[in-house]
């Protein structure tokens, strides 16, 4: 297939790139930039100059394609709400351009929005549109477009990472250096979902090949990994003292990170591993903070 990928030099658009290539598809790539081209050439795929901020630019971008993988979003999360408006505009408009055909299209999403609300990990087949993550734009705005008639399908992400990043928690470890102490809030027992990059691209194939209209799946190699050990592993790697904060300091302290750091985000990824055959083979997600370089010049 010729496939529209969006964040196709980003942290899990380039794996998901590799994987595309690897299976014998087409990858036009969304670039901003000439070195993004670069890359994308180098890597074997086709350039498509863009940005999230001219919908229409990306729609273009989708009309000659046989399938679309939207992962491109913008990680400014000191203005989350505004982006995730932003990527609501962006999946209408690629939406507009597949609506009425079979043509694929893949987005992403959080697994916080299948939460079922009593305790149990988020789930495939549940959906939250009242959750508190501003994310849920996203799965709103795919709503909208499978009802317009586009196969649209939802990868839902937890903390996806590898030595490099790891989602939340890489603005984590940047907000504990500022800080002088890694923290979290009461004992700490609240637990994030997790999800190593090279597992989570391997998923979006997978899910690309299926192309059922209005499926979802959980990039979920861990259900929950518990915060505490996650500072206590940050903290030794930075050097720094982990400390406890009670519930109503946690705004003062971790700003926007707030909604999150106290937040219990488990999800399972039963029901998309039953449905498409996914295996996960990654490192766990302390081990891969485990062995990070934390020194100023790489975190």
């Amino acid at each position: 297939m010729r496939v529209f990928l969006t964040g196709a030099t980003g942290f899990i658009g380039s794996r998901i790139r590799r994987e595309l290539l690897a299976a014998g598809h087409e990858v036009i790539g969304l670039t901003r930039s000439g070195s993004g081209a670069k890359e994308l050439a180098n890597a074997g795929a086709s350039a498509h100059f863009g940005t999230l901020e001219d919908p229409a630019g990306l729609a273009k971008g989708a009309e000659n394609a046989d399938a679309v993988i939207h992962t491109a979003f913008d990680h400014d999360f000191a203005n989350f709400v505004a982006n995730c408006e932003k990527d609501r505009r962006v999946i209408t408009a690629l939406g507009s351009v597949l609506k009425g055909s079979s043509r694929p299209l893949l987005i992403t999403s959080g697994v916080g929005i299948g939460d079922p609300g009593n305790g149990e990990p988020a789930r495939e087949d549940v959906f939250d549109a009242h959750h508190f993550n501003p994310r849920i734009a996203s799965e709103l705005a795919g709503q909208e477009q499978l009802a317009a008639g586009v196969n649209l399908g939802v990868v839902r992400l937890p903390q996806v990472h590898d030595t490099i990043r790891q989602g939340l928690i890489s603005p984590y470890i940047a907000m504990a250096r500022e800080k002088g102490v890694v923290a979290y809030v009461g004992q700490g027992v609240n637990r994030w979902a997790a999800g190593h990059v090279d597992d989570v691209a391997k998923l979006y194939v997978l899910a690309l090949d299926r192309a059922q209209p209005g499926a979802r799946y959980h990039a979920v190699a861990e259900e929950g990994v518990v915060v505490r050990d996650i500072a206590e592993v940050v903290a030794a790697g930075l050097g720094l003292p982990v400390v406890s904060l009670p519930k109503g300091e946690a705004e003062a302290h971790f700003g926007w990170f707030a909604m999150f750091a106290a937040a219990d985000i488990t999800a399972s990824s039963a029901l998309t591993r039953q449905k498409l055959g996914w295996q996960t083979t990654g490192p766990s997600l302390l081990a891969d903070l485990k062995d990070m370089d934390y020194s100023p010049t790489r975190v």
